[in-house]
């Protein structure tokens, strides 16, 4: 039996990789549904900045376990939240530059996290460098500054050498505004690529054909967080409502129902923009896709929102967040039943988009919290099962394979203190999903190189172990 096991963390100023040597290799438990496969990503898990398309940010394969953890610091001068890795072993990142704040992609070594190869892109939106995706041929799908489409691969040249280039580009300029940029895509079950503005368009594009299919979401709307596909249609939320989005019999994109929520007086400290900050997560105990989940900007406290998927209809509205800081930036855990929501109420972004605007209240301390909700099997209503004030300073990773919440911590530097500081120190943490509990740390440093940035490129993949098809052989 052959395992490549590997925890990568993307900080302020650097990719680093943990690896370990001696884990065993274990099957991949089937416990409960994801989301189906997207014959048109990359390996579920590893594909999408959130797992899979459907943005689950649960996957089957194992994290590192308990035994000693090694690392490996690769200084890139960047800020990198998306690491993703294809079927042929090669982690890919889309990384901003401190220098000019230039989105990047790296092709990566898996053993060492070093670059081989990189490519800038042009520049645009803050959030333009943050969405992506790997397809079916571990090409990283991203729109670039210029509002085109690109599909950027990896090849190795005859001299030895790593390449990255564009293998596919198409513009969407006609369809999105000047001064408007692309923030999420995700590829639905025709191939086809459909994407969200941060000016309210949504549609999709098909690089195969050419065709591009838009409409605009009401006045006033904003996106400021990534799309999710699954077989039923595209979910969006925008900075007040829902929505679940499918091509119409004429190819046309329809709205097939929207959920407005309550978005709160303001935008509050640790989120970028006013609304809510999830990624909508489909979920379900029997097709993986049952549901829709997200996070409303509710004051004091936000609620967890749960629909149907099929015509929106509202299943429970669960107080969360109650014991630390009430406010999330980060796309629920979805798995079976059970969703997990993590704060970054008040967390420090060294930067905010321009049009973030004040938060209220204008400051607030880092207090951290993470809740469970449980869908009733009878699907009428929900119920809150623990809430704790866990500072998670990532989008936590839950691992069918192991049963942990992998994340990373943000502890004080100062013992006692909520106050973000500078010399803060950060540990990597395994979480146990039936009760919260954190059960196992490593540290992994302080300061800067190792800020975590609440984002998903930091450590937090648990793909950390990545099993077969491709992954794991056993004979």
């Amino acid at each position: 039996m052959r395992s490549v096991i590997s925890l990568r963390v993307a900080a302020v100023a650097a990719a680093v990789l943990f690896s370990v040597g001696a884990a065993s290799a274990t099957a991949c438990p089937d416990r409960v549904p994801l989301p189906p496969h997207n014959p048109y990503a990359g390996p579920d898990g590893t594909a999408t900045m959130h797992a899979d398309t459907g943005s689950s940010d649960a996957t089957r394969l194992p994290g590192p376990g308990t035994g000693p953890l090694t690392s490996h610091l690769t200084a890139l001068a960047a800020a990198c939240p998306t690491v993703l890795d294809g079927s042929d072993g090669h982690p890919v990142a889309l990384c901003t530059t401190h220098a000019g704040r230039i989105p990047t992609a790296y092709l990566l070594d898996p053993r060492t996290g070093a670059p081989l190869a990189h490519l800038p892109l042009t520049k645009g939106s803050l959030l333009g460098g943050v969405y992506a995706y790997l397809d079916n041929r571990d090409r990283l799908v991203v729109v670039d500054g210029n509002r085109d489409l690109l599909r950027v691969a990896h090849r190795k040249a005859p001299d030895g050498t790593w390449q990255l280039y564009v293998d596919r580009s198409l513009s969407l300029a006609r369809a999105v505004p000047a001064g408007d940029a692309v923030v999420g895509l995700s590829p639905d079950w025709h191939g086809r690529v459909w994407f969200a503005t941060g000016g309210g368009v949504a549609g999709f594009a098909d690089d195969r054909t050419g065709a591009v299919r838009t409409l605009a979401l009401p006045a006033g709307e904003h996106i400021a967080n990534s799309t999710s596909t699954a077989p039923q249609g595209t979910l969006v939320s925008t900075t007040h409502a829902t929505y679940l989005l499918t091509a119409a019999a004429d190819g046309t994109p329809h709205i097939r129902w929207r959920q407005a929520y309550d978005r709160g007086p303001g935008r509050k400290p640790g989120q970028l923009s006013w609304g809510t900050g999830s990624t909508p997560t489909f979920f379900g105990p029997r097709t993986g896709t049952d549901y829709v989940t997200l996070v409303d900007n509710a004051a004091p406290t936000v609620n967890l929102l749960v629909y149907r998927t099929g015509d929106g209809t509202p299943v429970c509205k669960v107080p969360v967040l109650k014991a630390g800081g009430s406010g999330s930036e980060n796309s629920p855990i979805g798995a079976g039943r059970s969703v997990y929501v993590a704060s970054t109420y008040g967390y420090p972004y060294p930067a905010l988009p321009p049009d973030a605007g004040p938060s209220v209240p204008p400051s607030a301390p880092f207090t951290g919290g993470m809740s469970r909700v449980d869908v009733r099997r009878d699907g009428r209503g929900c119920d809150l099962k623990w809430d704790t004030t866990v500072r998670s300073a990532a989008v936590p990773r839950l691992s069918l394979g192991d049963h942990h919440i992998h994340t990373v911590l943000r502890e004080p530097a100062t013992p006692g203190s909520d106050e973000p500081s500078p010399r803060d120190r950060f540990t990597y943490a395994q979480i146990a999903p039936d009760t919260g509990t954190v059960t196992h740390t490593f540290p992994l440093g302080a300061g800067a190189p190792y800020d975590t940035l609440q984002q998903v490129g930091v450590g937090v993949l648990a793909y950390v172990q990545r099993c077969v098809r491709m992954n794991v052989q056993s004979k």
